[in-house]
């Protein structure tokens, strides 16, 4: 490929950016007067606190409705331009093909940097943009799925795939609230790993286990199968139970964690339930689920096994950034969290 062929596919079509600005137009819109549930997020270091409107569920419902009313459109082409835009893919007409022209950009956090919860016109660009993202990867996967009913490829691999991404994302959306006392929104700048991942990077990447299906038939067995189904459950019990108490105990430290007293570490710090496992056990389940993603696509490749891999690195570097920040942050306290809970991500392993 040469360098003038590359830098054209760079330049999206003007049926692109008309269909981002409706896009992003219409979050806006709807997360704005649609009635959602207001949360509070965390304490800022100027003593204020910001307050999300969490109605990304009715948001996307409103839109898959939207969309079902202009049926007559090409929809796989109009899903798969809407999120991949800004990785280089030019719209088609026809829809003929999902396979992205994707560069890498390994530009490190700077653009938008400055601020750590950035405004415009009174919306929260890190919650948006995360909602955009989630968003954009379902009806990616949507339009995988039709391309594969319509080529008459649907198979049981798809099926498992399509069946928990899609559970997943909606989950995220009834617990969009939780979203709020995560790292992301409370710790992490508005950087352009952050923009770059929510709105590309968590989509595409997301979603190649999708594309890889259309072109490669796998037959699972049934234990293959149960494990797949295991993996998913376990890793979804394990994040979205890590993240709840987490968040439970933000609002109300009493609150009981499995049934006891939760176990407080100078009445900041949880360490019991999940927390009482491992210092980031909500990273074990969010492992658990990349990895249940990928298991439907078999062992003969490790291409549908780009996501887990690429997680793993990023957590792993994360979790280093996090403990850091915990450490400067709580000092005395966060070392008696560490002899409590020696474990990072995975006891007894890591």
């Amino acid at each position: 490929m040469d360098l003038g062929h590359l830098l054209h596919l760079l330049i999206p079509s003007w049926k692109s950016v008309a269909i981002l600005a409706l896009f992003f137009t219409y979050l806006a819109i709807a997360g704005s007067i649609l009635p959602g549930k207001l949360v509070p997020g965390a304490t800022l270091p100027d003593g204020s606190r910001l307050h999300y409107r969490c109605n990304g569920l009715l948001s996307l419902l409103v839109l898959v409705g939207l969309l079902g009313v202009g049926a007559k459109m090409d929809i796989v082409s109009l899903n798969v331009t809407l999120v991949l835009y800004a990785v280089g893919c030019k719209s088609t007409n026809q829809g003929s093909s999902l396979k992205p022209h994707v560069t890498e950009n390994l530009l490190d956090d700077w653009w938008f940097g400055i601020q750590l919860n950035p405004q415009f016109m009174g919306i929260d660009l890190k919650f948006f943009f995360v909602r955009a993202g989630m968003m954009g990867w379902l009806f990616i996967n949507l339009s995988v799925l039709a391309r594969s009913v319509q080529d008459g490829t649907l198979s049981q691999s798809m099926i498992l795939y399509q069946l928990f991404c899609a559970l997943y994302i909606l989950d995220y959306f009834v617990h969009e609230e939780y979203m709020t006392s995560t790292w992301d929104i409370i710790a992490e700048k508005l950087g352009f790993m952050l923009v770059f991942g929510d709105l590309v990077w968590i989509p595409f990447t997301f979603s190649i286990q999708g594309w890889w299906l259309l072109s490669t038939k796998v037959e699972l067995g049934t234990a293959a199968v149960v494990a797949n189904c295991l993996t998913f459950l376990i890793g979804y019990l394990v994040f979205r139970g890590a993240n709840k108490q987490k968040h439970v105990f933000k609002k109300n430290p009493k609150a009981p964690i499995w049934g006891k007293p939760a176990r407080v570490i100078g009445g900041k710090l949880l360490a019991s339930g999940y927390w009482g496992i491992a210092r980031h056990c909500n990273y074990l389940g969010d492992l658990l689920l990349a990895l249940s993603f990928s298991l439907p696509c078999g062992i003969s490749s490790p291409v549908p096994y780009f996501y887990p891999i690429y997680l793993l690195i990023l957590l792993i570097w994360r979790e280093r950034r996090d403990e850091a920040r915990c450490a400067e942050k709580y000092r005395e306290i966060w070392a008696e969290y560490r002899r409590l809970v020696p474990w990072r991500i995975l006891p007894y392993v890591y």
